[in-house]
């Protein structure tokens, strides 16, 4: 099952579709694995208060201009310069289905590749920050959106495979880490309560 073959999932890809048709930008929409500066699906606030899907660039540019910060850690993440305006006022949400993590086996030279997924649910949603940044190639002087993803101390399901886990958010956790501050707060500051499932990639 691909990710276009999940209801909403292909509803948000729908909707992107609709609000980007004619945008160049829409050539850049990755789906199913995605790398650091792929251009993707993500969920915002919309300016009629509303959440709204549409695409950004996974990375912020580091300072010294070389490669790109794709993780924030939620544990730190109200104190980093870099990114502690985006935490009190351009928060965001990645949709997924799933994503990969490397587990390492001890005595094992070989890393076998899991996907981890919310058992029993086709979507998995990921916290995450955004800011728009300059592209100094860009002769109009455009830039793009970027994101990053909040990690935090991998749970009991995670541990066996990673240190790090995404700050995974059910459903009825959108709009309060959306919209709502003091929720935001209270997530960063606890464990992932979400257990994840992993399977051989």
């Amino acid at each position: 099952m691909t990710e276009e073959d999940i209801l909403e999932m292909r509803e948000i890809l729908e909707e992107i579709n609709r609000r980007y048709a004619g945008d160049p930008r829409l050539a850049e929409l990755r789906t199913g694995e995605i790398f650091p500066t792929h251009t993707v699906p993500v969920l915002a606030t919309a300016r009629d208060g509303g959440t709204q899907p549409g695409i950004m660039r996974w990375g912020f540019p580091r300072p010294q201009g070389s490669g790109v910060v794709i993780n924030a850690r939620s544990e730190t993440v109200m104190e980093k310069r870099m990114f502690r305006s985006a935490f009190f006022t351009r928060r965001c949400v990645i949709p997924s289905t799933g994503f990969y993590e490397w587990k390492h086996e001890p005595g094992r030279k070989q890393k076998d590749k899991m996907l981890l997924r919310l058992p029993e649910q086709p979507m998995l949603y990921m916290a995450g920050l955004y800011g728009f940044f300059p592209d100094a190639r860009d002769p109009d002087g455009g830039g793009h959106t970027g994101f990053v993803i909040l990690t935090t101390q991998a749970n009991e399901s995670v541990a066996p495979i990673h240190d790090r886990m995404p700050l995974v958010l059910s459903a009825d956790e959108l709009e309060p880490w959306l919209y709502t501050r003091s929720a935001a707060e209270a997530l960063v500051s606890s464990p992932c309560g979400h257990l994840l499932s992993a399977v051989p990639a």
